[in-house]
């Protein structure tokens, strides 16, 4: 996602006014979820606070830098029957009656980063394409490895939690619907052709992946189904021997056939990818699959050793983390956050006018934990913003949403371009730049000690929930490689570790991007802290909040300390500046031009 971004086209005072206007419905809000912190969150949020940047996590003890956090603002901030209602909603506008099946036999649809019902377009052929279905998903050791260089945990224990939590909603939804979910602990190569010699599966349905580590997964599945010899009377074609593996397309918004030009001829400028795609292609409906996705294969669970069972975070390896936001796992809470985002707070109505915020839960959509889990389908959010504008109002901020998951389809479809350039220093331009990779410095990035309030209040943020806004991610990434001169892959590896939403094309892609190595031919993109903190957090509400040290003193001080703060481990590359664009990690999308 060249950066994490939107243009910030509204005058600033306006973006203030509109945030004052929410302030007392936000609290109220919190308020009602949190009756025995509201005295310290109406502190927080006081009348000079820019208010619907205020966090439900606010009780905090200053005698620390660390942020003691004494309750959690879950994401959404439904109560559990509301989720439910908003969910079974959603499952009866995207089900059909007398939808007819066609296939013989049995097949898999093997889960991967699609955990989801609605909209699973792997689940709705399997389904038609057979007479008995099974569901499955592999718990990859390799997933709870190491990253790739720089040794960090491959999925941070936050990350692990929201897949845990996917896992079993997507069970209780499959369960709902007559299934179950056959959860097997190891390589899916190892395992899955046994389950399909075990039952017969003459065909295995999955999503398709892009990068390279999920493609060799695919070839290494493949492999092992073509060792697998069926029995004449389970083939569903006289001329098949072998369990056949069926990739589908789905995971963007617009599909990669419908777009009018290949994926290797894809413009290296996301306007004109934009614009051609906008002008040119079409978004497909989404599929729509039956009540009931009955019968399970009558027999043979006993070879493979039973359903099996959702880990838990001790089966990992991980600790049960403290989050002060916690994103809830799982297709039920997306289509819950969807709801009150666009319908319960009509929010989306102002969303290009807060996007750029960076404290709470309600200046951006959050969509991008259950996209990138695939719990939300992309054209599911198509389609909601067409019923809002439909039944409410069509505006920039409506279109701004779309815009954005535009830009999440062009860094998914940039990773077939360019292939693991996306991954190496020198990147898709293949340029040949000294960075360091200096420990120390880098320590003090990753802890949220460099001395800069405003990077080290998002770095915290990013350690403490999984998450950090649009705008943090833009400043933090500009600080690493611009004024640390650090690596890229270093900070990369890092969010790859942390991040909620982590998906490896946006990510990758955003960090190329922030680094001068991507697609993109303009360069040397700089964010000026000093300029950034007085823009977005002119009272230091935000660093105040996540670095609780700050909070005695004045509120122009907050973000320029001095003494009162620790010193500062590089000076700045430059104190003001007039260059650079935006862009979104946690939608996936670019920056514009804007002076920053």
């Amino acid at each position: 996602m060249p950066f994490w971004t939107a243009t910030w086209s509204v005058a600033t005072h306006f973006h203030f006014a509109l945030l004052s206007l929410q302030r007392e419905e936000a609290m109220r809000s919190l308020t009602s979820l949190f009756p025995q912190h509201s005295v310290v969150a109406s502190t927080l949020c006081s009348p000079k606070t820019a208010g619907i940047m205020c966090s439900a996590s606010s009780s905090y003890s200053a005698t620390s830098s660390a942020v003691r956090l004494a309750a959690v603002h879950p994401v959404p901030s439904l109560t559990a029957d509301e989720i439910s209602a908003a969910a079974s909603e959603a499952f009866a506008r995207h089900s059909a009656a007398g939808l007819k099946r066609s296939g013989n036999g049995v097949a898999i649809v093997w889960f991967r980063n699609d955990l989801r019902v609605v909209d699973n377009e792997a689940l709705l052929q399997a389904w038609a394409g057979s007479n008995a279905l099974l569901p499955v998903y592999f718990v990859d050791p390799r997933h709870f490895g190491s990253t790739h260089l720089f040794g960090f945990p491959k999925t941070g224990a936050l990350r692990a939690k929201f897949l845990l939590e996917c896992l079993h909603d997507l069970k209780k939804n499959l369960k709902e619907r007559g299934l179950d979910l056959l959860v097997k602990h190891g390589r899916p190569e190892d395992i899955l052709p046994s389950i399909a010699k075990a039952f017969g599966a003459h065909t295995v349905f999955a999503h398709k992946e892009t990068c390279s580590e999920e493609l060799h997964v695919e070839k290494l599945v493949l492999k092992g189904l073509q060792q697998v010899i069926l029995p004449q009377h389970e083939r569903s074609n006289p001329k098949t021997v072998n369990p056949r593996l069926q990739l589908i397309w789905g995971s963007t918004m617009y599909h990669i056939e419908d777009l009018p030009f290949d994926a290797e001829n894809l413009p290296d400028v996301y306007t004109q990818f934009r614009k051609s795609v906008e002008s040119k292609s079409s978004i497909r409906e989404c599929n729509k699959l039956p009540v009931s996705l009955t019968p399970l294969p009558s027999s043979s669970l006993g070879e493979v050793g039973g359903w099996g069972s959702v880990p838990t975070l001790g089966d990992l390896g991980l600790e049960e983390p403290k989050a002060g936001m916690h994103f809830i796992g799982g297709e039920n809470a997306a289509l819950g956050r969807v709801h009150e985002y666009f319908w319960k707070k009509d929010l989306v109505r102002v969303y290009k006018e807060t996007r750029n915020g960076m404290l709470g839960a309600d200046y951006s959509t959050k969509f991008s934990p259950w996209l990138a889990s695939g719990s939300l389908s992309p054209r599911y959010l198509y389609a909601e913003v067409k019923r809002y504008e439909k039944a409410r109002l069509a505006n920039d901020s409506t279109y701004w949403v779309l815009f954005e998951l535009i830009w999440r389809d062009y860094f998914r479809f940039l990773s077939i371009k360019y292939g693991n350039s996306i991954f190496h220093l020198g990147g898709p331009r293949k340029l040949v730049t000294k960075w360091s990779q200096d420990t120390s410095l880098f320590e003090s990035w990753k802890g949220g000690h460099t001395g800069y309030p405003l990077i080290d209040a998002n770095m915290k943020e990013l350690s403490t929930t999984g998450f950090m806004s649009n705008r943090g991610r833009q400043i933090v990434c500009s600080f690493l490689v611009r004024d640390m001169r650090l690596d890229w892959r270093l900070g990369a590896e890092w969010f790859e570790s942390c991040l909620l939403d982590y998906d490896p094309c946006s990510n990758y892609g955003n960090w190329t991007y922030g680094a001068g190595v991507g697609n993109d031919p303009r360069e040397d993109r700089y964010f000026s802290i000093p300029k950034q903190a007085k823009t977005y957090d002119p009272e230091g509400e935000y660093v105040s909040y996540w670095l609780p040290e700050l909070q005695p003193l004045p509120r122009e001080r907050r973000n320029f300390p001095g003494k009162s703060y620790i010193k500062q481990v590089v000076p700045l590359k430059f104190e003001n500046t007039t260059i650079n664009r935006q862009n979104n990690f946690s939608t996936g999308k670019v920056w514009k031009k804007k002076d920053h």
